[in-house]
């Protein structure tokens, strides 16, 4: 569905009394009109009709239906083809949640078919409209408002992986007995889909801050020299953050191996000191009449302290050894 559209000229946003798609294109008269129209999940008969107006190229349309494609900047024609990742962080379940948000940049209009439930557009629209310097750039400022919600929603999942990473070291390398393995993978796995959207992202941006793109006002590239530093920025700490995870995993593995090590050593303690006074039992249980001491009137304390005294033994060898 439109969720909405609006005429800008000269840096603000024109009143029209009208929803229709094509009165707000033929309105667009003066060289620096533009015109942005926000759609959410449309139906494939929503968005032909936009593309019949705005003469979208079919296979970009194709695209943008199908939300599955991978960050992307591709030209047709005379407009531009721009896909964005989306990324918002579920804390009770450790899961990155993915959307899409797919940008059709022309000379005088920019089409914004979004996907998913994050980075709502609606916000960066009334934000950038505050911004009449910046929206003086036409097109160029929707691309530029657009991807530097969508990257600062990316800072705002990495800070939550952070805590999550923080949490599980901070586990592993604690006293108690944890099983971290299972937690470590799915963070593992949503740095993987971070890692996704990220870095094909990293190669338009820097197309944009040099000026490099037709269609985009070359003037603007100071404004995607801050997204470029951003996302940059993010890309580091996903990295890191995956090498922690690994180091974590490695420590956590060494830790089960140790805790296995100890485990042998006081359930063989525990062995020797039952085995010793078995032994002297059963030597002693045989019952031959020639043994010696059989008939002793001290023999059966003298077999219990001597159990006694070998469990006592064999618990102070162990202790001292650490066993125990």
């Amino acid at each position: 569905m439109i969720i909405d559209i609006a005429l800008y000229r000269d840096g603000g946003r024109v009143p029209m009394a009208t929803t229709e798609l094509n009165d707000f294109r033929d309105a667009a008269t003066e060289p620096n009109d533009f015109v942005w129209v926000g759609l959410h999940a449309p139906h494939a008969s929503e968005l032909a009709k936009v593309a019949a107006i705005f003469g979208l190229h079919p296979l970009a349309v194709e695209d943008a239906l199908s939300a599955h494609q991978r960050p992307k900047l591709e030209r047709y024609d005379d407009s531009l083809f721009l896909v964005l990742k989306t990324l918002w962080y579920v804390d009770e379940e450790d899961a990155v949640e993915t959307g899409e948000i797919n940008l059709f940049v022309g000379q005088n209009f920019v089409v914004s078919v979004r996907h998913g439930e994050g980075s709502a557009l609606a916000d960066a629209r009334r934000e950038l409209e505050r911004r009449t310097n910046v929206l003086q750039h036409g097109p160029s400022a929707v691309v530029y408002a657009v991807t530097d919600r969508v990257v600062d929603a990316y800072e705002q999942v990495a800070a939550s992986l952070i805590e999550d990473v923080d949490e599980v070291e901070g586990s592993v390398f604690s006293e108690q007995r944890t099983n971290d393995s299972k937690r470590i993978y799915l963070l593992k796995r949503e740095l993987a889909e971070m890692r996704r959207a990220i870095h094909p992202l990293r190669e338009p941006i820097f197309r944009f801050t040099t000026g490099a793109v037709p269609g985009l006002d070359p003037e603007s590239g100071p404004y995607f020299r801050d997204v470029a530093d951003h996302l940059a920025r993010v890309a580091e700490t996903v990295d890191s953050l995956d090498q922690l995870l690994s180091t974590a995993f490695e420590a956590h593995l060494a830790a089960i191996s140790i805790q296995q090590n100890d485990d042998m050593r006081k359930i063989s303690a525990i062995v020797g000191m039952i085995a010793a006074p078995t032994l002297i039992a059963g030597v002693y249980g045989m019952n031959f009449d020639h043994m010696p001491e059989l008939h002793w009137f001290l023999g059966y304390p003298f077999a219990l302290l001597l159990m006694l005294a070998s469990v006592l033994v064999i618990w102070i060898v162990s202790k001292r050894a650490g066993w125990l």
